[in-house]
């Protein structure tokens, strides 16, 4: 079975197996709220999120990136009289961390103004990036004008997963298959080519199977932040899709056993 929900914004990464809501936080013994934790998931009958069960695989273009960052950091960042070598260290990764929180803080910020877009809202941060973003994906798909599309919607599956999409339109007339689709930001111009990665395809995959459409079409659009306007929607073909969810299905076996955590098939 599979159970729907409307999203809230994420924090953690866990979801209620019996109805899909987002589990970020327990309470804390002095009162407070804190993030939710593996044990807190096996006492409360948690599933993780895609994006976690993806992590145990490596992600080669995004460590080439941060190790950019850190090199970048180092040879930019001044010494300070009397520091030590760990001192230095410390600076430099923290350094470079700080591109990584504000392309994420940013991303987060895009997010929101194209949700909001597309529940009618039109007085939104973002507002070329959100327009071009429902252009590019109408033309692309030819969707009726007046699809019905839902926003940031959370799930649970059966198979011991959750997770939270963009965008999804459900079977219809015009949709017979559905579409899922995911919203990345990036920097990057007209002619410029958008690398597609596995963890990608990954996530549309198991998303789609976590909403109950199984066969709908899926696609990446990635939505430029250094030229807002410019949107580029990469769809999967059926066969990368069918693919990369056996791919996900390995991961989700392998993190089961790795953490000793729920039903191992």
């Amino acid at each position: 079975m599979t159970t729907i929900i409307a999203r809230a914004s994420e924090n953690t990464h866990w979801y209620r197996a019996d109805d899909g809501k987002p589990q970020y936080t327990v309470p804390a013994k002095d009162g407070s709220n804190r993030p939710t934790t593996l044990r807190d998931a096996r006492k409360l009958n948690l599933v993780p999120s895609v994006t976690t069960v993806m992590k145990v695989a490596a992600k080669p273009g995004l460590d080439v990136w941060k190790n950019e960052q850190l090199l970048l950091a180092a040879l930019t960042l001044p010494r300070i009289e009397g520091e030590t070598e760990k001192q230095f260290i410390a600076r430099v990764v923290a350094d470079s961390k700080e591109t990584g929180k504000r392309a994420a803080e940013r991303g987060t910020r895009v997010h929101e103004s194209i949700e909001r877009w597309y529940k009618g809202e039109r007085n939104v941060e973002h507002v070329d990036i959100a327009n071009a973003f429902e252009k590019a994906v109408f033309e692309h798909f030819k969707t009726h004008p007046f699809q019905e599309w839902k926003t940031e919607v959370s799930f649970s599956h059966e198979s011991g997963f959750g997770g939270k999409t963009d965008l999804f339109t459900e079977a219809s007339k015009d949709t017979p298959l559905g579409i899922v689709l995911d919203a990345k930001t990036k920097e990057f111009g007209i002619d410029d080519d958008i690398a597609v990665y596995s963890e990608h395809v990954m996530q549309l995959a198991a998303y789609r199977v976590g909403l109950g459409l199984p066969n709908a079409r899926c696609a990446n659009v990635f939505a430029s932040v250094s030229y807002p306007g410019v949107v580029r929607v990469v769809e999967h073909s059926e066969q990368d899709l069918q693919r990369h969810w056996e791919m996900f299905k390995s991961l989700l076996n392998f993190w089961k056993l790795k953490n000793n955590f729920g039903d191992i098939p």
